[in-house]
């Protein structure tokens, strides 16, 4: 996990949560006068091995700890990708269930996006590689590296929320 730092005035202040089974990423954007600043990111790893709903419970604990550490204004989650197969899809399904309780046990409004959404906030183009979207989230919250893949997509899925500011939630 980065550390919190002080960065001035908010806006607005999102979680972005990149759902998955075995990691599941989270990132907090603040919008400042300047931008867009990183307040925190970084990963939930469930220990291997554990049941299902032991992962659960920790992913849940882990998004409740950043809701409190931080106090986003909303949650932003990134919708079922499709093309995996259905045991994976069904296991972020749970873990999108979980993420999405959290939040609203927050008090948090919860928005999705899917992930040509994400893509086209971030680096202007739907079909961009995992790579890229990195780049992109490290060049508009002028991290000095690369975040994780998962923290790096869990922080477009903010990005995204502040560019499109959807208004309907889940």
């Amino acid at each position: 996990m980065t550390p919190l730092g002080v960065i001035g005035f908010s806006k607005v202040r999102v979680l972005g949560i990149d759902p998955g089974s075995h990691v599941t990423g989270f990132g907090v954007v603040d919008e400042v006068e300047k931008g867009l600043s990183c307040l925190l990111h970084g990963e939930i790893r469930p220990v291997r091995g554990v049941s299902l709903s032991v992962s659960l419970q920790n992913i849940r604990d882990g998004i409740n700890d950043v809701i409190r550490r931080t106090e986003p204004m909303a949650l932003a989650i990134e919708d079922i990708f499709y093309g995996k197969n259905i045991r994976s899809l069904i296991k972020q399904g749970h873990v999108r269930g979980v993420a999405i309780l959290a939040g609203a046990d927050g008090g948090l409004p919860v928005y999705e996006y899917s992930p040509l959404e994400i893509k086209k906030a971030v680096v202007g183009y739907g079909r961009a590689e995992k790579g890229q979207v990195q780049m992109m989230v490290r060049a508009i919250l002028k991290l000095p590296e690369l975040p994780p893949p998962d923290a790096a997509d869990a922080l477009a899925v903010a990005i995204c929320q502040l560019h499109f500011r959807k208004t309907e939630t889940l």
